[in-house]
């Protein structure tokens, strides 16, 4: 048989890893494969930052081996059914107590919650267990029930708008007034009637780490509900101050030890230490959770009581949020959350040596904290020292605050487990030059783009 040569301009008969060949726009004809899939993906993905630099975001970036392991042996299993996975089931169960623990759920009452895929689901769950029972009373008072409110800080993440705006409820967002940059108690108070479904107290804000005074806001409510027979229950959105106070601020009330709180959500992919993405809503007893917000689900195999917004989810989250229970202990958490927050608290006073910055907060609440520009800097703007930063591998937002004080523009850095003081040095020296050379400038740089945009916190 006589051999034929090929048209050297036409495409060799096997597949390569050319970028046309890698679907954008449709799925195509025929597959790459798995190992030619695998290795254009991955290179792809090396145009992302690196994690271990990003001082931008809350959720966790590292984890043992062994839980990545355990993680990929339970990907499968489905969290939703219970009855056909019941050790995951008992293992939920038990999270949900040890996190009622760790939050001082009263003893002698029965404490309930779920796991859900992030704080934005839990706060979900919370705020529309507020509204159930706010309806109730206004309903056994023979009274209107169109007009709930909901009050909070405008520092809330925006999943509390979100709430708002899907289920009809009026958001009192209370506007950050000179250095006040969170919901205080009178504040609290004044937004506050017989509408009210509740008011959410955060534990930690996304702008500047700081805890807003939930005991004090308890108590205001508790003069409030003296003087004009008004119940506004709490809830706290402890997202990420529910795994950092009970270790390294044990005296701090702020959870089921007031009476007022209701409800309590948190991340365990934030200082859980567990990769996204799982939460947790708790409830102090079965009376602060309506009866009528949970379903029985009876094709799976049996039936089971269900009250997240979300159905079928891998449980690989909540079983290395067991492990990371199991693993370290209080302990162990009690000293990944102090090494983060002396690293926090070292890497502002540093900063604040530096000369052209001024600290908003300090990292002594979460291990986060935010910092502005002096006012006489007027060559240089807090987006471009980000800019600079990021051409370094660091991430460090820079975003303007919420309304009344949206004329400041500050950085913020969010310490988390795997930032250590070596890291902290490098990052420092990087902005020290960064800064020297703003500093250098004759005239002032032209606006960015990134002063123009939101904030994604």
């Amino acid at each position: 048989m006589a051999l034929t040569s090929r048209d050297p301009h036409t495409k060799p008969p096997h597949r390569s890893l050319e970028r046309d060949l890698a679907p954008t726009h449709r799925l195509e004809e025929k597959g790459l494969g798995g190992e030619l899939a695998y290795e254009a993906i991955s290179n792809e993905l090396l145009l992302d930052g690196s994690a271990r630099l990003n001082l931008a975001t809350f959720v966790t970036t590292w984890m043992p081996s062994h839980a990545a392991t355990l993680m990929a042996q339970t990907a499968d299993k489905n969290m939703i059914d219970k009855d056909e996975y019941p050790q995951t089931a008992a293992i939920e169960a038990r999270c949900v107590k040890i996190i009622a623990n760790l939050w001082h759920a009263p003893e002698g009452e029965s404490s309930t919650g779920c796991s859900t895929t992030g704080s934005s689901e839990a706060v979900m769950l919370g705020a529309l267990a507020l509204k159930w029972r706010w309806r109730e009373r206004m309903r056994a008072a023979g009274k209107p029930t169109d007009k709930p409110n909901l009050v909070t800080g405008a520092n809330v993440q925006v999943c509390w708008e979100k709430f708002c705006r899907y289920w009809d409820v009026e958001p009192r967002l209370v506007p950050m007034e000179g250095k006040r940059y969170h919901l205080n108690a009178e504040e609290a108070v004044k937004h506050c009637d017989e509408n009210t479904i509740g008011v959410a107290a955060v534990l930690g804000s996304t702008f500047d780490g700081s805890y807003e005074p939930v005991k004090k806001i308890a108590a205001a409510l508790d003069a409030f509900q003296a003087s004009s027979g008004i119940d506004v229950p709490l809830h706290v959105d402890a997202a990420s101050g529910g795994f950092v106070a009970p270790f390294i601020q044990p005296t701090l009330e702020w959870d089921f030890r007031i009476p007022r709180v209701q409800s309590i959500n948190a991340s365990g992919h934030k200082y859980g230490l567990v990769y996204p993405g799982v939460g947790w809503a708790i409830w102090r007893n079965a009376e602060a959770l309506p009866k009528e917000l949970i379903f029985d689900v009876n094709y799976l195999g049996g039936h089971m009581p269900t009250f997240a917004l979300n159905f079928s989810r891998p449980g690989s989250e909540v079983i290395a949020q067991y492990y990371m229970f199991t693993s370290l202990g209080h302990e162990g958490y009690r000293e990944i959350q102090q090494r983060s927050s002396e690293v926090a608290q070292y890497l502002a006073t540093e900063i604040a040596k530096i000369g052209p910055y001024e600290l908003i907060s300090d990292g002594s609440e979460l291990p986060v904290f935010a910092f502005t520009l002096r006012p006489e800097i007027v060559n240089y703007t807090v987006f471009d020292v980000s800019a600079r930063l990021r051409g370094r591998g660091w991430q460090v937002p820079a975003y303007y605050f919420p309304k009344n004080r949206d004329d400041l523009a500050v950085l913020r850095i969010v310490v988390r487990f795997g930032m250590n003081f070596e890291m902290a040095d490098m990052f420092l020296d990087d902005l020290r030059e960064h800064t020297q050379r703003l500093q250098d400038l004759s005239a002032p740089l032209p606006p960015t783009h990134a002063q123009d945009s939101g904030f994604a916190h």
